[in-house]
């Protein structure tokens, strides 16, 4: 088998994630961490892409890997038009609606602007895979209910459907074959219904579904348009109330599952009642996904971050095991899913798609 070489870049908030990986071995992963202080210089986060790049050139040249070794960089997909489930090939329109924010600003938008510059040093292709926006929802799952909104598709794509080939694999069916129910656990939560592989309705991430440890996800939509109009919160104060302070911190003071867990174990109430209903909220929303698919449901499955937790899994099991038997792969291997889709091309199993 031929050997390629894939260096993979993920950008976060106050981190870069790297990883090289050899096929899909990986031989060597870092995370670059950033100092609040060292990006507070830069207004906008496209600003941040000659500090970030620079780091990770700095990394590779003392790992001492140069570019030539590359056969193809790829970047987390950032936030761009609604696109099919795929490896895409990064061109100018991708740039350009990144560096622009056409479809809003995220520290994910780097990752291909990242691997646009890196691979054309190492002159080879970069990629994205399966970027948050993938979208092949249902025609029925777009209607709200209010004709000025449409339901939008912005989930956690580049892991669900990673974990959704393994179970495939491991269960040895063929993903377009099975439905399967999938919840990403993490910052937010992403429940998903797959029918034979697509993702034909899923809660947006951002804005709707269970709460999660930062993200308040739906709410009384009354009480919402009164809280906004109240004259008490600015537009941005609001955005925050709902991404980034709202859920488990806007309860408890912490994103931390962890730190809930041990106030659970030393008797707060509060800390278990408001664990418990996101929990509940979970379960909620895979029944309602389970409806989506007439209840003709392979397996619900557990993921990220949040899926370490027994106590969590186990009260959304009970409220749910009814539908299908439930998988739990804790964490997100989200390095080598976008290993895996750049390797998918290179080797011929799949062609790179077009932005």
């Amino acid at each position: 088998m031929r050997h390629y070489y894939i260096l993979t870049i993920n950008p976060g908030s106050t981190s870069t994630k790297i990883a090289f990986y050899q096929n899909i071995e990986p031989l060597f992963t870092e995370t670059i961490r950033h100092k609040m202080d060292e990006l507070a210089q830069f207004p906008r986060i496209i600003e941040q892409l000659p500090f970030r790049r620079d780091k990770i050139m700095n990394f590779l040249k003392d790992k001492d890997i140069p570019l030539t070794r590359l056969s193809a960089v790829v970047g987390r997909g950032g936030l761009l038009r609604p696109l099919p489930s795929g490896t895409y090939r990064v061109n100018e329109k991708m740039l350009k609606d990144l560096r622009e924010g056409s479809y809003g600003e995220h520290a994910s938008n780097l990752g291909a602007l990242l691997a646009a510059e890196i691979a054309s040093e190492a002159g080879v292709l970069a990629y994205v895979v399966d970027p948050p926006c993938v979208d092949e929802l249902d025609p029925l799952a777009r209607v709200s209910g209010c004709p000025e909104i449409e339901r939008r598709s912005l989930f956690h794509a580049l892991n669900v459907k990673a974990v959704a080939r393994r179970v495939c694999r491991e269960l040895g069916e063929r993903l377009e074959n099975i439905n399967l129910l999938v919840a990403h656990m993490g910052g937010g939560i992403s429940v998903c219904a797959l029918k034979r592989g697509k993702v034909i309705d899923v809660n947006n991430a951002l804005a709707e579904g269970p709460f999660s440890p930062e993200r308040a996800g739906g709410l009384p939509t009354l009480e919402l348009a009164r809280l906004c109009f109240s004259g008490r919160y600015t537009w941005a104060e609001v955005y925050k109330k709902l991404v980034g302070q709202g859920g488990l911190v806007a309860y408890l003071g912490t994103q931390d599952a962890t730190e809930v867990e041990k106030r659970i174990e030393q008797g707060d109430e509060k800390a278990r009642l408001i664990y418990e209903a996101m929990a509940y909220q979970v379960a909620k929303e895979l029944g309602s996904m389970a409806a989506v698919l007439k209840g003709e449901v392979r397996a619900i499955v557990f993921t990220g971050g949040l899926a370490y937790s027994s106590r969590l899994t186990s009260w959304i099991k009970e409220r749910v095991e009814f539908i299908a038997p439930v998988l739990i792969y804790p964490g997100e291997d989200e390095m080598k899913a976008l290993a895996e889709g750049a390797l998918r091309v290179l080797m011929g199993e799949e062609k790179a798609l077009e932005y």
